[in-house]
């Protein structure tokens, strides 16, 4: 038998295993969609000692890995456990893929249970069911199948599911890249069925406290309206938002920066003329950009536009600053096996290009680990309505990514 056979038959052994478990697969995922995991709060320590109990089951022993709670609560979330799972089959490389629990809250507008896990016309309905609590499942049951055939494998693979996404990742995989509990040659991180990611944009958050002076609403004259000041801040930004449609990225999947104002306060009663107005903007950058000098221009935004307007003062708090993520040639052996396997399990093209999303990926970037984004979910984030009402997965598109994840590993490993 060639070598071509025995792997043709090594593949089909895989999917018939993933096919064969695939119902105890969506159940693993319904448990895991289950139990909240809104961030904020943050409070993410309960979702991965029910998941280390899912892992149990299989046999996968799960480290806990508990970020001390004061370091938590300066970050201003509640509880994080992170858990890794190895699982060494001899010498050679270790492959490590890394999903997170945490997530945005859940909003409204929602027609299923957001966190009931329901299964309707071939779609898993709920919070995380698409980013990415999908992905604990894909990865979970890619090395199930490679593991249930028995064959013998170099190297090893590690589960690492985390739970600091929304905040960054500093304290999910950077916390386990700087403690060096995790140290791998390649990573796989979730994301969806029909592309492979290989870059992302960077993201400014800041703070911006404008201050004016409380004044009664009868004699508004003494005192000085901070959301005035405000609001010449925020159309001086989106001014700035126009330029950024100029710029324009040669990767494919980013076209160019933005800026979103994506949270207001201020005020104290509607008879009080508001003397401080709090705004929280995001600023996307893109791979070709320089983080500082995009920082020192919103800076200057801000500050010029403050100016106009008397008596307001300005404090810029940065909340964020997440670097792109640029391609690495280093990767090529993993993103070439992802590409094969899902052009072969999906039945089209497989491509890679960039996201305008940021994920914790720069950070294993940043550490040096060659690294793709794949995992299971539809062609582009808005079809998932993550972070949006009613967010679902395709329970096909979960099928197929475990089969792909499960192939590629098998020939990293073989």
């Amino acid at each position: 038998m060639t070598n071509t056979q025995i792997n043709t038959n090594n593949n089909t052994a895989l999917d018939a295993w993933i096919n064969a478990h695939f119902d105890e697969e969506v159940q693993f995922l319904q448990q895991l969609v289950r139990v909240p995991t809104d961030t904020p709060p943050g409070n993410n320590a309960p979702h991965a000692e029910r998941t280390a109990e899912l892992l149990k089951d299989f046999g996968f022993e799960a480290e806990k890995h508990p970020v001390p709670v004061q370091e938590v609560k300066d970050y201003g979330m509640e509880s994080i456990t992170n858990l890794v799972v190895r699982r060494k089959y001899g010498e050679g490389r270790t492959i490590a893929l890394n999903a997170h629990g945490d997530v945005v809250p859940p909003g409204d507008g929602w027609t299923h249970d957001p966190y009931g896990a329901e299964v309707v016309d071939g779609k898993l309905y709920g919070r995380a069911s698409a980013v990415s609590k999908s992905d604990f499942a894909t990865y979970t049951f890619a090395v199930r199948a490679l593991e249930a055939l028995g064959l013998p494998l170099k190297g090893g693979v590690e589960l690492l599911f985390t739970y600091d996404e929304e905040f960054g990742g500093e304290l999910g995989p950077g916390w386990l890249l700087r403690h060096k509990l995790t140290q791998p040659d390649f990573l796989i991180a979730a994301g969806f069925a029909y592309e492979v990611i290989t870059a992302h944009n960077g993201c400014l958050q800041m703070e911006v406290t404008v201050h004016g002076k409380m004044a009664h609403a009868a004699i508004p004259h003494t005192g000085i309206d901070a959301l005035q000041g405000a609001t010449a801040i925020l159309n001086a930004l989106y001014q700035q938002n126009q330029l950024y449609q100029s710029v324009t990225s040669s990767f494919d999947g980013i076209e160019h920066p933005y800026l979103n104002v994506g949270r207001i306060e201020g005020g104290t009663n509607t008879n009080v003329v508001p003397g401080k107005v709090v705004i929280k903007l995001d600023r996307r950058m893109i791979p070709e950009e320089n983080p500082a000098e995009v920082e020192a221009t919103v800076r200057r935004v801000i500050a010029e536009a403050a100016a106009t307007m008397p008596g307001i003062t300005v404090d810029i708090k940065r909340l964020l600053m997440a670097e792109a993520w640029k391609p690495d040639s280093r990767n090529a052996e993993l993103v070439k096996a992802l590409q094969k396997h899902g052009e072969q399990v999906m039945g089209e093209p497989v491509p890679t290009c960039g996201t305008p999303l940021y994920t914790d990926v720069r950070l294993f970037g940043a550490a040096g680990v060659p690294s793709a984004i794949y995992g299971a979910g539809p062609r582009t984030v808005f079809e998932s309505n993550a972070k949006r009402s009613d967010e679902h997965l395709v329970l096909e598109d979960l099928r197929c990514a475990t089969k792909v994840v499960a192939r590629a590993l098998l020939e990293l490993l073989k």
